[in-house]
């Protein structure tokens, strides 16, 4: 078997996610996906990835993780040459499956859960994407169309979309309600005034719900530590699960520091890419929690590291997807084959909406709990029309 074909493909109306597909001289198909700059990925997997794995063997997966990932440059960052290398690899992946004819949950090691717990990521149906968003209506309105607004629900009725949620069978949730006021002040302070806004959606969940859901904080790493530390202190009264990129993941032993003082679990990083990296976060006892998304940190190859060296820390992981459909059926195998996986993070908007029209197959979620997805490799497949359409934009490097 060899690669004979590279093909990416992007829609300019949702213009940060890229797919590739890696074609093989007997038929098979593999499916990547990453996140932002998609553009910049295209180019770099036509002008540089292309020539290092055409006429290659692609199931030789570790040999080409390797040549993509410790280049003479990008091989310590996130930027593009690893974005680049994680579709890729995750499409090699897929490849591997649909030769054995097996899921790659089992050729990562088999099922460590029967099913994986999701958390929701309050976002609407057009953040970090583009396209339509709608409001999410009060509880008991039966007149439920199109796509959820979540975050504009956990800042206007926190407590009608918590329990919304819970109707639905979710016991997580996640929010950011103090990232308005970072960008006033470009992280660097925050009145007491303004903590005690960002904590009424927090009182708001606890007094109608209780402790009946988890609640996470996000702050995109907005924060200097002196700052982080001053909202921590008063967010800690509201049973925080974990507290999640409160400042730059650019210095572990400010992390280390938020760490202790803050008196909240810490997550961490979405933004780091390659083992290294969570090896020094890991090494230093700066995070509670292990989070990773498998389209920024080398594809499933790296993850599969990562979650491995966390659990010689005996630290949780907790796959990212505010991405694509891609990314979370890939995260969702590393996970269900990962003993210390226990959450799979999943935007119910995007579930509901856009990423039905992208693939041909989606998680099945059951009650806040997602199953193993069925069929060879990753389990889904591109939507055929996507190339149709009139945005889409296709590359195409071939032997």
């Amino acid at each position: 078997m060899k690669i004979t074909r590279i093909e990416t493909t992007r829609l300019k109306s949702l213009p940060n996610l890229l797919w590739v597909e890696v074609h093989t001289d007997d038929g098979q198909i593999g499916l990547g996906e990453t996140f932002r700059g998609s553009e910049a990925v295209e180019a770099y997997i036509h002008s540089l990835s292309a020539g290092m794995l055409l006429g290659k063997d692609p199931l030789q997966i570790e040999r080409h993780s390797k040549a993509m990932l410790r280049g003479y440059l990008g091989f310590n960052g996130s930027g593009v040459e690893t974005r680049a290398a994680s579709a890729l690899d995750i499409a090699l992946w897929d490849i591997f499956g649909q030769a054995v004819n097996q899921p790659l949950y089992q050729l990562l090691g088999g099922l460590a859960h029967d099913s994986m717990r999701a958390y929701n990521t309050c976002a609407g149906g057009n953040f970090n994407t583009g396209g339509e968003q709608r409001r999410i209506v009060s509880k008991g309105d039966t007149q439920v169309t199109g796509r959820y607004d979540d975050q504009v629900a956990f800042v206007e009725c926190p407590d009608e979309l918590a329990q919304s949620l819970i109707e639905e069978g979710f016991s997580a949730m996640k929010i950011w309600p103090f990232d308005s006021f970072a960008l006033q002040t470009g992280g660097q302070y925050i009145s007491s005034v303004d903590i005690k806004k960002g904590l009424e959606p927090f009182e708001k969940i606890r007094k109608a719900v209780g402790d009946r859901i988890e609640v996470m904080c996000e702050f995109h790493s907005l924060w200097n530590t002196t700052t982080a530390l001053a909202i921590a202190r008063e967010l800690k009264d509201y049973n925080i699960f974990w507290s999640e990129d409160p400042i730059k993941m650019d210095s572990v032993g400010a992390l280390a520091d938020y760490r202790r003082h803050a008196g909240i679990p810490v997550c961490g990083s979405e933004t780091l890419a390659t083992r290294s990296a969570f090896r020094d976060l890991l090494a230093a006892d700066a995070v509670d929690y292990v989070m990773l998304d498998l389209s920024w940190c080398g594809g499933i190859s790296e993850a599969k590291k990562i979650a491995t060296m966390a659990e010689a820390y005996q630290k949780p992981i907790a796959p990212h997807d505010c991405t694509g459909p891609v990314v979370l059926m890939a995260s969702l195998h590393l996970g269900l084959s990962s003993p210390n996986a226990i959450f799979q993070e999943v935007v119910r908007a995007y579930l509901a909406g856009f990423y039905q029209e992208l693939v041909t197959t989606l998680p099945n979620v059951q009650n806040g709990f997602l199953l193993p997805p069925t069929g060879s490799g990753l389990g889904t497949q591109l939507n055929p029309a996507l190339k149709q359409k009139a945005d889409a934009v296709v590359r195409v490097s071939a032997l």
